[in-house]
């Protein structure tokens, strides 16, 4: 029971199982969760804290299960990211759109430092590069944003 517990969160409820994509299509279902509850800001907060923290616990356990570093499976973190992105970035259909396409492509090509936090041991080298990437693709609208305002 435990271990399956771990397995429903480290996969994001058995997203992680699709032969494809796996990490976009939890990213794709955090929007979707967001989105549903995109008005009270206390349960986002207390969202994304649920995510992050049973992914600390669940990754690193489900890496041990699986018997493989950072399974591809393990999909919580892109999940824990892509809600953190939309409680730091501006509401809208553009910036949800915007939001997901960067930290897709953050967490693909993986800028500096985020290889290197990928090392670090169990939970956190699962977690922290997606939460970096998250980061990255708030500073990424942030500025866009800024410029967008002071130029028009």
């Amino acid at each position: 029971m435990k271990n399956r517990m771990i397995m429903i969160i480290a996969t994001f409820f058995y997203i992680g199982y699709l032969p494809v994509m796996p990490g976009t299509w939890a990213s794709m279902a955090a929007a979707f969760v967001y989105i549903a509850f995109k008005d009270s800001m206390i349960l986002q907060i207390i969202l994304f804290a649920s995510l992050f923290f049973s992914g600390l616990y669940a990754s690193g356990k489900a890496e041990v299960l699986m018997g493989r570093k950072d399974d591809k499976r393990i999909v919580i973190d892109e999940a824990s990211g892509m809600f953190l992105l939309y409680i730091l970035i501006p509401k809208g259909e553009f910036y949800l759109l915007a939001g997901f396409l960067l930290f897709r492509v953050f967490d693909v090509f993986k800028i500096a430092p985020m290889r290197r936090l990928e090392r670090l041991p169990g939970a956190w080298g699962i977690m922290s590069d997606d939460i970096l990437a998250a980061l990255y693709s708030y500073v990424a609208i942030f500025l866009f944003t800024f410029i967008r305002n002071s130029v028009f």
